[in-house]
């Protein structure tokens, strides 16, 4: 009789269900002595990502195999840090990921070529100072992220980061939580701009004003990858101190959907209300119900415009007489060197604060007034590369995925990609000076978030001259988040990747001489048909492929 062979979802839920993921050290101890060939398959593809531990692709991304090296994740909840922490992050990036590094869309960093035999000394390291790569992969709680200037915009209503935290504090490690159906995205904002993406994750709490109380109102199930949904949005008025069991709710609610284990390219809270027949008032009710108590209604609110808030540039903090320093950081690739002079900087001039920020970029608290010009001085001596006010429209606005360099899931290449492509849009269009979100991805799982940026590049595969397959992309536009959240259309065009920077140019040319003046891009793009777009891309050097 033949014997029923496991899904990969049924695979994937035994090994989680044999051993409990955060009980790996004593395993990840022992073989640093015996050697990545000795790492279980089911420890080697399920278990340690739960450490936010993840098996490096060999460069050629999905057509490739994985080397016997890891991609090691950070986690960093509000993106805060202190320079002490991103001085040993520098120093781990120098010494075992060949002085490279990379800032997550999610406020983390990821280290890369991390060997086995390396791996205990690392989180020893971290522990030291108060960091873990726990829970920063996996399917748990990933990292909490929160609006990188909590505590320091005066426009804020509230400082949540003290809720991230706490958050961040009852989920991760906790092992009612340590296997879900699949990742689990928490965000929690006081910021008036939303500036966390709440629609995309799968809880987003924002904060919202009702007389003299600040509450929030909360969204759920959000997400992207090739069925983008966004979140929904639940008739409450969450208060401070029901933050967290309605977190913990939601959370529960999630883990107990079994029927979402049965397939892991439907296992995320969102196929709740994409599939399984869930509405805003049902999932309030199961709320509810498991946090053992009612929510008053959300009160009204005015949902934030789809602002370009990316904190770069020198601005007044909340505090008197003290600046904040944004820090453009194109793709989010930084070596050790350039993190170690970001410690200096906040140990130099501030209070030693750092955050890092959701499109990948690295601000420095705390700046008296009285120093800012040395502050500036400074800042151009130690990191040229990374600009305060001065970076052009293209090198603020570009967001890359990790990309085939180190992805093993991966179409194309894009973090040096995104680079030359700011670069060449820059030598093109050196006159342009309005807000463009670039986003990169370089497969349909949408980790670059290409579905709610002005342009959207998605990596695929096209023919080249010698009918080879090489990097291309296909295009959407339109896309972003706020009053209007929608997402980017995708254009009946696909192109060579060394085509790109043309055929964009065009497009913005196209902006430049039909929009308003008032117009967006985004603005723009959404009342032009989709032919239009696409014959505003087109050129003779790019060749599209069918």
């Amino acid at each position: 009789m033949a014997v029923e062979r496991e899904t990969k979802a049924q695979r994937v839920e035994r090994i989680k269900r044999e051993k409990n993921p955060w009980d790996l050290l004593p395993d990840i101890q022992r073989w640093a002595t015996t050697g990545f060939d000795s790492i279980p398959p089911e420890d080697l593809d399920v278990r340690l990502r739960a450490w936010g531990i993840y098996t490096q692709g060999d460069g050629a991304g999905v057509r490739g195999k994985h080397v016997p090296y890891f991609m090691l994740r950070i986690r960093i909840a509000n993106g805060a840090l202190f320079a002490h922490q991103m001085r040993v992050i520098a120093q781990l990036a120098a010494r075992y990921a060949r002085g490279v590094a990379d800032i997550t869309d999610r406020q983390n960093i990821q280290l890369h070529w991390i060997r086995t035999e390396d791996i205990p000394e690392i989180l020893e390291r971290l522990q030291q100072v108060g960091l873990t790569s726990l829970g920063a992969c996996g399917d748990v709680v990933r990292n909490v992220t929160g609006c990188p200037l909590a505590g320091i915009d005066h426009e804020e209503l509230v400082d949540a980061s003290p809720l991230v935290y706490e958050v961040n504090r009852l989920l991760n490690g906790n092992r009612e939580f340590s296997n879900l159906p699949r990742k689990f995205k928490i965000t929690v904002s006081g910021c008036k701009h939303w500036c966390t993406n709440p629609e995309i994750n799968d809880v987003g709490f924002t904060a919202v004003r009702r007389g003299d109380e600040v509450g929030f109102h909360v969204q759920v199930g959000g997400g992207l990858s090739s069925r983008p949904f966004m979140a929904v949005k639940l008739n409450a008025f969450v208060p401070w101190h029901r933050v967290l069991p309605v977190a913990k709710a939601i959370a529960e609610i999630f883990r107990d959907s079994d029927v979402l284990r049965e397939n892991r390219a439907k296992a995320r809270l969102k196929f709740m209300f994409l599939d399984l027949g869930w509405d805003a008032d049902a999932f309030l009710a199961e709320v509810e119900k498991r946090a053992g108590f009612k929510l008053d209604p959300a009160v009204p609110e005015e949902v934030p415009n789809d602002t370009y808030r990316d904190h770069v540039g020198v601005h007044p903090q909340a505090q008197p007489d003290l600046y904040y320093a944004g820090f453009t950081v194109p793709t989010g690739r930084i070596s050790a060197e350039q993190l170690e002079a970001f410690a200096g900087l906040a140990e130099q001039f501030g209070q030693g604060r750092l955050r890092t920020t959701l499109m990948q970029n690295i601000v420095v608290l705390d700046i008296p007034a009285a120093r800012l010009t040395e502050f500036r001085a400074a800042a151009a001596v130690a990191l040229p590369f990374f600009a305060l006010d001065e970076a052009s429209v293209f090198h603020r606005g570009v967001l890359a995925c990790t990309g085939s360099e180190f992805c093993k899931l991966a179409l194309t290449e894009t973090k040096a990609f995104g680079s030359k492509l700011a670069d060449e849009l820059q030598e093109r269009l050196p006159h342009f000076n309005r807000h463009l979100k670039i986003n990169l991805t370089g497969c349909p799982n949408s980790c670059g978030q290409h579905w709610i940026s002005d342009v959207g590049l998605m990596g695929i595969q096209v023919k080249g001259d010698d009918g080879s397959l090489v990097d291309g992309y296909e295009f959407f536009l339109g896309g972003g988040l706020g009053a209007h959240a929608s997402f980017g259309r995708r254009v009946a065009f696909k192109v060579r990747a060394n085509d790109v920077a043309e055929a964009l140019a065009r497009l913005i040319q196209a902006f430049e001489e039909t929009g308003e003046n008032s117009e967006s891009f985004r603005e723009w793009a959404v009342r032009q048909n989709e032919e239009q777009l696409a014959g505003y891309l087109r050129t003779v050097a790019a060749r599209a492929a069918d």
